[in-house]
């Protein structure tokens, strides 16, 4: 069997807005001004703890570690239930469509918290495609530590995976767990694609299914920057 692992946010869903909308809740609340869509996407990657930590100190908040935890708290909670803005990307739904008709096994790791994660997968109604799910605070680390990915790819059964992500964090999680990465260049990347390592990358997602094969046919190839 073929496993396929999948990031959430900036790789299957544009959830940026809905993030920024929810910080700045937070940041009103505060007397404080909002951050832009610019900013938010740089705070996104390596989870709900370090996105606010960063907010704090972008607005000029608290930042010791009991104001932070208050504040991750709170972010995750209006978060939860915060979906109005977000988007699948286009060609996410046909291409997981034909994964699945090829026998893929798919699963997710993400970053986000897992109640967030589940709750927007429900909302869109994506929750049956994947068979394992891990969130950013389902284990007792997170990426870009691999064990939130070993933990995916175990419960899917192991065997040959490709791991799909659109950072830094991704590719350094699936360097470390050995996995084939495919790089979403269209996310929330901050360095040019040529910078981040990578065994494929692609723009649209109609190319996925093809480009996963072949990645799975090359895996043992070594990991170098580039297409």
């Amino acid at each position: 069997m073929k496993t396929i692992i999948f990031d959430l946010d900036g790789t299957l869903l544009d959830s940026a807005p809905d993030i920024r909308a929810t910080a700045n809740t937070l940041l009103a609340r505060r007397g404080r001004a909002p951050i832009t869509l610019a900013q938010t996407r740089g705070f996104i990657g390596s989870g709900a703890g370090v996105f606010v930590a960063r907010l704090a100190a972008a607005a000029g908040l608290d930042t010791d570690a009991a104001a932070l935890a208050r504040l991750e708290a709170e972010f995750v909670e209006i978060y939860e239930h915060a979906h109005a803005l977000t988007r699948v990307y286009p060609g996410v739904e046909a291409a997981l469509d034909r994964l699945a008709a090829a026998g893929w096994r798919m699963g997710l790791c993400t970053n986000k918290p897992i109640a967030p994660a589940r709750a927007v997968l429900a909302h869109f109604r994506l929750s049956a495609r994947f068979a394992a799910v891990v969130g950013g605070d389902s284990l007792a680390v997170r990426k870009p530590d691999p064990a939130p990915l070993h933990h995916v790819h175990a419960a899917l059964g192991g065997g040959p995976a490709v791991y799909v992500g659109d950072s830094e964090v991704d590719a350094q999680t699936a360097a470390a767990a050995a996995i084939p990465f495919a790089l979403f260049t269209e996310g929330y990347r901050r360095s040019a694609p040529e910078a981040i390592v990578h065994q494929a990358r692609f723009a649209d997602f109609a190319a996925l299914p093809e480009l996963a094969e072949a990645l799975l046919a090359g895996a043992g190839a070594p990991r170098v920057p580039g297409p």
